[in-house]
């Protein structure tokens, strides 16, 4: 999946209006909020713990419109704990996204 500029980087510059430097900061923080979800899906070993890291990366996801994240994290929930397929996906989107 690759990453297309749109509703999330939309998002991000609502937010931070005409300062360049508080939407680098916003997505950046973004970036590393994600990240803090997918280590804990790539750590999870029951499902509790996968559901719940995938439930708050598809928050964060809805939360600044970045549906193609919001689709990975779907895949997540409806995946087993660990899924190596689903984690490449979703740090794929997260390289992508950061190398805009």
């Amino acid at each position: 999946m690759a990453y297309e500029a749109g509703a999330l980087d939309a998002t991000l510059a609502a937010a931070a209006g005409e300062d360049s430097a508080l939407f680098a900061e916003l997505r950046q923080a973004f970036i590393q909020s994600a990240a803090r979800q997918l280590d804990l899906l790539r750590r999870s070993r029951c499902d509790a713990n996968w559901q719940m890291a995938a439930l708050r990366l598809k928050g964060l996801a809805a939360s600044f419109h970045a549906e193609p994240l919001m689709d990975l994290a779907d895949e997540a929930l409806d995946g087993a704990p660990g899924d190596p397929a689903v984690l490449r996906r979703i740090q794929t989107f997260l390289d992508e996204f950061a190398a805009a």
